[in-house]
């Protein structure tokens, strides 16, 4: 807390009457509260019969709004259903708890109040206080007095404040939560079964990502924050189930912007007996079924754009889509020199790349990926950028994997899973290489999960979806900052 010295009027003069309220023998914070109705409650039953107003009720609630008119004040409290007008009266109080009241209670104070409904001259249903109680002293003024947190990086720094001042964000962290739930509703009715996979690990994997680490002092050993569900959900393949899922924190030591924040929630699942074709369908249908049940239509707006989220979705390859949008057919071109060349040939700025693969990647990146507004599944990667991903049996440098597009952003990632223990090893040994030429994201080698796949896994499609971009997507937001809670920020 600040110095005294340090503090405003205003919080110097909420300090002075929190040592009143405690002179007066009265706890500012007691341990038990009373409430027989939310706000929506109260207002409901009295609209449905004005004899309600005959019964003695409790409300409870943060005061937003007082105003005193001599012997009378009118203020407003707001609960999680939302606001309620109270009605305090200098001759059902009495002369003593009225002034204190006055005195005392300030804006953004928390207050239990008794009392009947009635309706105002002007038709607001309220609360007639005939007796209240203090629940919670607010020692610091609500934001900007209640009209609104405008400061975009305090918002996320203090999100709190950004709660008590936006009512938009809190529906949106609403929204957000009838996301995850009608996500879980779609895959339980197909059959899927949640599990939960450890985020600490000896040996991270499933992405192609550089880890946060961390020590675990009782085995004395490093372990890794998970960068990703994937090879945890199918060793229980393995183990026999046939459709896993888990929603969850994935954590990659990344840099900052506005699609990126190295703490995020994924979904990941995984299906027996399927491939990429069915993790497509699964995809398409999973986005429009959130979509009506959480905003009761598939078509959406999306920073200006009008989209439809109806399937069945376009498919299309990556080798197409960069032919449509650079003139560069990667097929021409198959070692990085030659891409690169042709990459400068045609005056395209693109950041150079250590791979073949990761040169083809950010090529699409930089060029095709902000164009890719309506929903598109997009196909068929390049094996070098893809370890976990089963080959294309007419194109083994290309694997069975999509990711699907939507409003020129990345909301997920699927492949036709590598269950062939002997490619795998292969796969992770070239990465080790990978690794030991510079690249920090390559994938580590993972024996336990090669053992696992010598017991046999059978043909099995996965799929995962970023909650948070998904999120984006549905609420109409160009910042993942937005749609978490509290993001990670850069230090002040």
């Amino acid at each position: 807390m600040e110095k005294l010295e340090e503090l405003t009027d205003q919080q110097r003069q909420r300090l002075l009457k929190l040592e009143r309220i405690r002179q007066h023998g009265i706890d500012p914070y007691p341990a038990r509260v009373q409430r027989t109705h939310t706000a929506a409650e109260a207002r409901r039953n009295y609209e449905a019969d004005e004899s309600f107003g005959e019964e003695k009720i409790i409300l409870t609630g943060r005061l937003v709004a007082i105003r005193k008119m001599g012997k009378i004040t009118f203020a407003h409290i707001a609960d999680g259903s939302g606001k309620i007008q109270l009605f305090f009266q200098h001759n059902v109080l009495g002369e003593e708890n009225y002034r204190f009241f006055l005195q005392n209670f300030d804006i953004g104070d928390f207050i239990e109040a008794h009392g009947h409904l009635f309706r105002t001259r002007t038709g607001e249903i309220t609360l007639n206080v005939e007796k209240y109680r203090l629940l919670a002293k607010a020692l610091h003024p609500l934001p900007e007095k209640w009209h609104g947190l405008k400061d975009v990086e305090l918002r996320y720094r203090r999100r709190y404040l950004d709660l008590l001042a936006n009512e938009d964000v809190r529906q949106l962290f609403i929204t957000r939560s009838r996301i995850v739930k009608a996500m879980r509703h779609f895959l339980d009715s197909k059959g899927f079964i949640e599990v939960e996979t450890p985020i600490l690990q000896p040996i991270y994997g499933g992405a192609a990502a550089r880890p946060f680490e961390t020590w675990y002092h009782a085995l004395e050993r490093k372990f890794y924050l998970r960068i990703s569900d994937e090879l945890y959900l199918k060793r229980l393949i393995v183990g026999g189930y046939e459709k896993v899922y888990e929603i969850g924190k994935d954590f990659r030591n990344e840099g900052l912007d506005v699609r990126h924040n190295p703490e995020f929630t994924m979904m990941e699942c995984y299906q027996a007996y399927a491939d990429y074709h069915d993790m497509m369908r699964l995809t398409e249908e999973m986005i429009a079924f959130i979509a009506q049940e959480v905003l009761g239509t598939t078509r959406i707006t999306y920073a200006g754009h009008e989209i439809d989220l109806t399937p069945p979705w376009p498919r299309a390859t990556m080798r197409d889509l960069l032919i449509e949008y650079t003139g560069i057919d990667f097929e021409e071109y198959r070692d990085l020199e030659s891409l690169r060349k042709a990459i400068e040939k045609r005056n395209l700025q693109v950041d150079p790349k250590p791979t073949w693969g990761k040169q083809v990647d950010e090529l699409f990146s930089e060029y095709v990926e902000p164009y890719l507004i309506q929903p598109i599944f997009v196909m068929d990667y390049p094996v070098e950028i893809s370890p976990l991903a089963k080959r294309k049996p007419e194109a083994p440098h290309l694997v069975e994997r999509f990711e699907p597009f939507v409003g020129g952003m990345e909301i997920g990632n699927a492949f036709s899973e590598l269950n062939d223990p002997l490619d795998q090893r292969e796969r992770f040994l070239e990465q080790a290489e990978a690794r030991e030429r510079g690249d920090e994201e390559a994938h580590p080698i993972d024996e336990d999960y090669i053992f696992a796949l010598m017991h046999g896994m059978p043909p099995t499609g996965g799929l995962g979806i970023g909650i948070d971009r998904l999120t984006m997507l549905l609420t109409d937001k160009q910042s993942i900052r937005e749609v978490i809670l509290f993001p990670q920020l850069r230090t002040l």
